[in-house]
């Protein structure tokens, strides 16, 4: 138990920051976190969250750009790890709001950075992106691939982020994880992610485009394997501060690094539509258009190096993921119908 050890996890309000939170909660962590809680997707789902962890948590509603109130808070609570999880997420919405994903993601990863350095958690972990390989065409992705060949804003701004991390490690020896998401998806997840805005739009009887004509393909993460995959990481970093848990996979963790966090098996554009459908037990009107810019066809996860460290591999199969997801927006959205 952690009882006495405090954690900040930033976006906490955001879907992987609230089931991270509530986990860390769970495990007996002091969980402080911060939001602004825009309105990027509905803020009323982030409120939701955030009444779900209660008082649980001691929650700050600000922006991560506040460089005084990020200040104010590693010198009240005094964080020993740090979960950077808060970004202004999208790949398509980076093309048209640029200016947001500098704001929060490079300005404010900036201000988390200098923390870290005056206050000296024992560890930063922070939200990285599959986004990050880019145009790259060799699968399945590994951490020593090129990322050089971004296509996406979104992608420049978290692939700035790990070499922000290395340069502030590599100066101030700050002990810093990349956590490199392929496509969460489960339970109060994102409205703007295509597995809930299909949903919205299969049950409306609207039409849902299917990009590339259906060939794409993504390696779907269930939520409950992201936050398991952090909740070990972060159990890696803790054990460094037991001289008997010492090993050269916790060293390897203490300094720098970033693993793939992916089921590390992608699945068609169209077999996942298929799967959906089935769950909501109602056809999809599809309309087949052209590749959208800052998208590529596949991603694709491995996940060698997270299990080699952690003993866990990310495993929840996609009909399992979207049975639990259905079951949530039957509940949250139509009082447990469809």
């Amino acid at each position: 138990m952690h009882d006495t050890r405090t954690i900040l996890v930033t976006g906490i309000a955001g879907f992987i920051g609230y089931h991270v939170a509530k986990r860390l909660v769970e495990d007996g962590w002091n969980v402080v976190g911060i939001d602004n809680c825009n309105d990027y997707y509905d803020p009323s789902l982030k409120h939701a969250r955030l009444a779900q962890l209660g008082n649980a948590v001691t929650f700050y509603l600000g922006d991560i750009e506040d460089k005084g109130l990020i200040e104010s808070i590693f010198e009240t609570h005094k964080p020993e790890l740090v979960c950077h999880l808060a970004a202004q997420a999208g790949v398509r919405y980076s093309i048209e709001n640029p200016d947001a994903y500098i704001s929060s993601n490079i300005v404010g990863f900036l201000n988390i950075l200098e923390a870290c350095r005056r206050h000296k958690p024992r560890h930063l972990f922070y939200a990285s992106s599959s986004s990050v390989y880019g145009a790259n065409t060799d699968v399945p992705f590994r951490t020593t691939d090129r990322v050089d060949q971004p296509v996406s804003l979104y992608a420049v701004t978290k692939r700035s982020n790990e070499l922000m991390a290395y340069c502030y490690n590599h100066l101030y020896q700050i002990p810093c994880t990349g956590l490199r998401f392929f496509t969460v998806y489960g339970p109060w997840g994102r409205p703007d992610m295509a597995y809930f805005s299909f949903a919205e739009k299969i049950l409306a009887r609207e039409p849902i485009n299917i990009y590339n004509h259906g060939n794409l393909s993504r390696d779907f993460t269930y939520i409950d394997d992201i936050v398991e995959s952090i909740v070990r990481l972060i159990g890696v970093a803790d054990a460094q501060s037991e001289p008997a848990a010492q090993s050269e996979l916790a060293a390897r963790c203490s300094l720098l690094a970033a693993y793939n966090i992916g089921n590390g098996a992608p699945v068609s554009l169209l077999e996942f539509v298929q799967t959906l459908e089935q769950e909501l037990g109602m056809p999809a009107i599809k309309e087949y258009v052209d590749m959208q810019p800052g998208d590529v066809a596949t991603t694709w996860a491995d996940c060698e190096e997270l299990f080699e460290l952690t003993k866990f591999r990310p495993q929840t199969d996609l009909r399992t993921g979207l049975q639990r997801f259905v079951a949530w927006y039957k509940e949250y959205y139509r009082g447990g119908t469809l």
